[in-house]
């Protein structure tokens, strides 16, 4: 038995000894990992990366050219009943729901902090056809005819079918084009990046 266990053993203390640094190497390699961690930390904490994991639809506003969306939607009848992630996240099963969060996320954040994003929103191939799932799965009761539940994006890309907002232009985000189309909106404004603590100290010195 001691012998099957120390065979077993034997791949991890080969792994430990690649990843353990030398004994002169150690105190460096703590400190530069401690340094990388804490970049990482304040860099999670500025980008408020956390709320993305959340059905918070004021993670949408992490980004300053989602206000007209936002604006739209919270002025509208959905902003009453819905949150962003009812209409533009999957429903049909949990693992789909995260993956999509996640290279929708990452899609979002690089395109944002490299300052790529477009000027006018169009919503991507992916979205319409999560848009169109969930456009039914909510109003699946207004709808009389078997064929209207059927149409899928695919279908209707292909003339079988048309999409919800094909008729229902308005809805939710009404005629939203480009970031001056809701100018006066009212629109939470992006967190502070320091610290409770240190926005005390400061507006005490003031």
């Amino acid at each position: 038995m001691k012998k099957n266990l120390q065979m077993l053993g034997r791949p991890f203390l080969k792994l430990l000894d690649h990843i353990v640094p030398p004994e002169q190497w150690k105190l460096p390699v703590l400190l530069v990992g401690g340094i990388l961690c804490g970049l990482g930390l304040v860099i999670l904490h500025t980008s408020n990366a956390t709320s993305y994991l959340s059905d918070e639809p004021t993670a949408c506003m992490n980004c300053h050219v989602m206000a007209p969306q936002y604006a739209t939607w919270q002025r509208g009848s959905h902003g009453r009943v819905t949150v962003c992630n009812d209409c533009h996240v999957p429903h049909n099963n949990v693992f789909r729901k995260f993956a999509f969060k996640a290279s929708d996320g990452l899609r979002h954040s690089f395109m944002f902090t490299f300052r790529l994003e477009p000027q006018v929103i169009h919503v991507k191939e992916a979205g319409i056809t999560v848009l169109q799932e969930n456009c039914i799965r909510c109003h699946a009761n207004l709808i009389n005819q078997g064929s209207l539940v059927e149409v899928t994006a695919e279908r209707a890309s292909h003339g079988a079918g048309k999409l919800c907002w094909d008729c229902h232009r308005e809805t939710p985000h009404g005629r939203v084009n480009s970031l001056a189309s809701v100018p006066y909106a009212r629109v939470p404004r992006l967190s502070s990046v320091l610290p409770a603590w240190i926005e005390a100290l400061t507006s005490r010195s003031k």
